[in-house]
């Protein structure tokens, strides 16, 4: 298996239909698409349940209880078969099949590379929060930083199993990052397009509250990288 790509849901079961349609056009002979029900609540599984079949090389992971955006991702990598491992989200704000674009940088610059969107199409607000959260863990952690939160973030296998400890919430975005910039991997990144989101709201980007929340928790993680590279 060549490649594995892992999509987190969480209540996203009026997206399912056009998330899956957007898949076949990543599974295949040698990738698969690995869709983690994260605790849902809703009739995900059910609506799943119902799909799948028709879809080949897409499959389901179940976590029975939801312990944070990072747990189900990381329940994916370790259920894929891929020597290529990525992850991207349900909402189809980003489109699964840009990770089909990773695929060919790998194929240009190698296994030593960690392959990461970089987002356009964005509310100025948004961007102007990302420039701030880049700059700050730019300055903290020593090391160069953008967008940390795009997708789709790919990375082989042999580098996962490198991972110690990885955080069980939206952190694991910038320790994915921060791990490859650590250990000297080649970072390349291409733009996809972000889009709105098909049905829903966002889980965590709703307002500036659940913004100061995401801060404080990115924060907290980042002191702890930092005290890490001290010892």
């Amino acid at each position: 298996m060549r490649f594995s790509l892992v999509i987190p849901c969480y209540n996203e079961a009026a997206n399912l239909p056009l998330l899956l349609e957007r898949c076949k056009g990543v599974a295949g002979a040698d990738t698969e698409v690995i869709l983690v029900d994260n605790g849902s609540t809703d009739d995900s599984p059910q609506v799943l349940a119902r799909l799948l079949p028709a879809y080949p090389g897409c499959r389901s992971v179940r976590v029975e209880q939801n312990q944070g955006y990072g747990f189900g991702i990381l329940s994916g990598l370790r259920a894929a078969r891929g020597e290529i491992l990525g992850w991207t989200h349900a909402d189809m704000q980003t489109d699964p099949q840009d990770a089909l674009r990773g695929l060919e940088l790998f194929a240009s610059h190698g296994a030593r590379s960690f392959v990461k969107g970089r987002r356009y199409g964005r509310p100025l607000s948004d961007v102007v929060f990302t420039l701030g959260m880049s700059v700050f863990e730019t300055v903290l952690l020593g090391k160069p930083f953008w967008d940390i939160n795009a997708q789709p973030t790919m990375f082989t296998r042999e580098f996962f199993a490198t991972w110690s400890n990885p955080p069980h919430d939206f952190s694991l975005d910038l320790y994915a990052y921060y791990e490859a910039r650590r250990r000297g991997l080649a970072v390349h990144r291409f733009p996809v397009h972000f889009g709105d989101r098909a049905h829903g709201v966002s889980h965590w980007n709703v307002n500036w509250a659940a913004k100061r929340k995401f801060i404080k928790r990115t924060v907290d993680f980042s002191l702890q990288l930092r005290r890490n590279v001290k010892q």
